[in-house]
């Protein structure tokens, strides 16, 4: 996996978690690679891995069967689907407008745009 400086390391391995549950390849109930294999397979540090697993818990996207692991809960692609909006309209919709301001483009265009790509 290629890190990227803009954004912590833990939260890109919750974005590619969360990108194998929408995909099907982590179903609901179904078991989540442990902290450690996850750790191994990225080449980073174990803890890195313990803070993304706290993470999706505190989002309620995994949770954790004592002594057994990691499981997928069953409503996580709807809590990402959310969590994944919300980001979008934090963080990259702000520059969007912007950069449509300074284009000069209008909404009316952009929406032609959209419907014209079938978006």
């Amino acid at each position: 996996m290629d890190f990227k400086k803009q954004k912590p390391i833990y939260l890109q391995i919750a974005d590619s978690i969360c990108e194998r549950i929408m995909s099907g390849e982590l179903p609901p109930d179904g078991r989540v690679p442990s902290v450690r294999d996850v750790a191994v397979d990225l080449c980073v540090n174990p803890n890195t891995v313990m803070r993304t697993f706290e993470y999706l818990q505190q989002n309620e996207i995994i949770f954790n069967r004592r002594g057994v692991g990691y499981f997928v809960e069953p409503k996580a692609t709807e809590r990402i689907i959310k969590l994944h909006r919300q980001s979008f309209i934090d963080d990259e919709l702000p520059y969007f407008i912007q950069k449509m301001k300074m284009l000069g483009l209008t909404l009316k265009e952009v929406e032609e745009i959209i419907t014209k790509e079938n978006l």
